[in-house]
């Protein structure tokens, strides 16, 4: 009654564009927030892979902490020392840590020695 029938059907006449910059602003921050970081953890981490060399200590996705014994350079696969009678293969892309040879074992972040 107070409205006419013909503005009430078309809307309000910016919405269209208000809808448009919420969703690039949403994906921007989405981008920013967690596509971003996710994608520097996994470069680090393939670049991590790419540099494993023999004497290397390492963790697999199993768990296992290894020395690196042999490295092929065309092959995705390494071997693994974990006791002085056992050698196994792995897939590098398994390999969660790699740690140089002398670097010392990280610390966990929430240890409390003092009680």
């Amino acid at each position: 009654m107070f409205i006419s029938p013909a503005y009430a059907q078309t809307g309000a006449p910016g919405a269209d564009l208000s809808f448009m910059f919420m969703m690039l602003a949403i994906m921007g921050i989405f981008y920013f927030l967690v596509l971003r970081p996710q994608q520097k953890r996994a470069d680090a981490h393939r670049e991590m892979i790419n540099k494993v060399r023999r004497g290397d200590t390492v963790v697999t996705a199993g768990g296992f902490v290894g020395k690196v014994s042999r490295v092929q350079d065309n092959s995705d696969e390494v071997e693994v020392e974990l006791s002085d009678t056992m050698k196994v293969r792995v897939l590098k892309s398994t390999l969660m840590d790699v740690r140089s040879k002398g670097e010392p074992v990280k610390e966990a972040a929430n240890t409390n020695t003092t009680r």
